[in-house]
């Protein structure tokens, strides 16, 4: 069976591996690790094609020690025994466990005493951020090591050298400029990408020139670079939530079609609904029921049309005057009261003990309710809600405090009554 080009080219040294220069230093740990012949148990992150899984392979084969892979999906307890027991006759092997981030309880409890005790030097390959993703008992016990995306220069020479590799076996295809742009652009800095299209380009129109029109005939998404449960994901949901924020529609929408690209419109629309209370807010209310009409429609008419509300709503939601008032009130109470809880007045609590009728919170009297201290002592100067005249209901409700500002509250009912 013949290897997938991305496989065949694959590096057999630190030196072959393009991009990562900043990890692949003369005196980096890497390549230290190499020369002093000793390796410890890393993590690598980043995104796909980068080089993650070639870079284990050298170094393991560089220190002489057995390798074995492990996937935590689809691996199970019975393949990790196995391993062990290899582990155990070697005295000691590189374990590269792919998607490390998916690694379950039960697997972890097995693993950790082989990499605590060096019998195991684990190398875990995630695509996720592992600050977020990784359990801290595996985090703590690694090394960890971020691989990049290859840029555009990089991509290009990898595409350069596998045309002029005889390894490669293209059938003399012949690619000009133009394609070579465009299947950089496509592979979004994924190598595999760009060599395994190479070499369906060169089975589909051996020994003879392709041109851009031939490449587009195959019909090849470009690289997303991300699913619902990669890094990728979430960036472009924080960068499409701040777009909005910072009021650049075009932003905006651009990050709104690459998270409907992935189809995931509970995501798409659980940001629409937070962005619109969060960073919108009181600086235009209405705008909230529009986006809750937005998201309606879009979840009755599904995909494909719910672009369209999901379109409308986001360039309206960028555009929008924004105020974070509301939201930085909130915040500012829950710090007070998680740092300095006070207890309710006995005249606001649902059952009042041992209090004269006078004394006590008079549900009909609308007309002393604003004149109460609803505040304990120890906060009632402090304002939670400082209002701003950003908007016009803004400003109306300022307004409205002001007058109330003016009224003098007490915590002496029965002198109201």
């Amino acid at each position: 069976m013949k290897q997938p080009l991305a496989y065949r080219l694959r590096p057999q040294s630190l030196d072959e591996v393009l991009g990562q220069s900043h990890i692949l230093q003369e005196k980096g740990l890497l390549k230290r690790c190499i020369t002093e012949k000793r390796l410890f148990s890393m993590i690598f992150f980043g995104p796909p094609g980068s080089g993650k899984t070639t870079v284990a392979a050298i170094l393991a084969k560089a220190v002489d020690l057995p390798l074995k892979e492990f996937n935590a999906v689809t691996g199970n307890k019975k393949d990790l025994d196995e391993i062990f027991s290899e582990a155990k006759i070697a005295e000691q092997l590189v374990l590269v466990v792919d998607e490390v981030h998916r690694l379950n309880k039960d697997k972890q409890d097995l693993l950790l005493p082989y990499v605590e005790d060096g019998k195991v030097i684990m190398i875990g390959l995630t695509t996720a951020n592992p600050y977020f993703s990784i359990n801290p008992a595996i985090r703590s016990r690694c090394i960890l090591v971020e691989f990049k995306a290859l840029n555009e220069a990089e991509m290009r020479q990898a595409i350069d050298q596998a045309l002029n590799n005889p390894i490669a076996e293209l059938k003399n295809i012949q690619v000009n400029d133009e394609v070579k742009d465009a299947l950089v652009k496509m592979s979004n800095g994924d190598v595999r990408i760009a060599l395994n299209t190479l070499e369906v380009l060169s089975i589909v129109y051996p020994d003879q020139p392709v041109t851009a029109d031939e490449l587009n005939t195959l019909h090849l998404s470009a690289n997303q670079n991300f699913d619902s449960s990669d890094d990728g994901y979430y960036d472009a949901l924080s960068a499409f939530q701040k777009s909005i924020r910072g009021s650049d529609v075009d932003g905006a929408l651009y990050y709104l079609a690459r998270l409907i690209v992935a189809e995931d419109l509970d995501s798409i629309e659980r940001r629409l609904l937070v962005t619109a209370y969060e960073d919108i807010g009181l600086a235009n209310p209405a705008l909230v029921g529009r986006a809750i009409a937005a998201v309606d429609t879009a979840r009755r008419v599904g995909f494909p049309e719910a672009i369209i509300p999901l379109g409308d709503i986001v360039i309206d939601l960028a555009l929008s005057p924004k105020s974070k008032i509301g939201v930085n009130a909130i915040v500012k109470a829950l710090e007070e009261v998680k740092n300095h809880p006070l207890p309710v007045p006995p005249y606001l609590r649902l059952t009042p003990v041992n209090m004269k009728d006078d004394d006590k919170y008079d549900y009909g009297r609308p007309d002393i309710w604003a004149k109460i201290q609803y505040l304990p002592d120890g906060v009632k100067n402090l304002p939670f809600y400082v209002p701003n005249e950003s908007s016009p209901y803004e400003n109306t409700l300022k307004n409205n405090l002001d007058a109330l500002n003016k009224i003098k509250r007490t915590k002496d009912l029965k002198s109201l009554k």
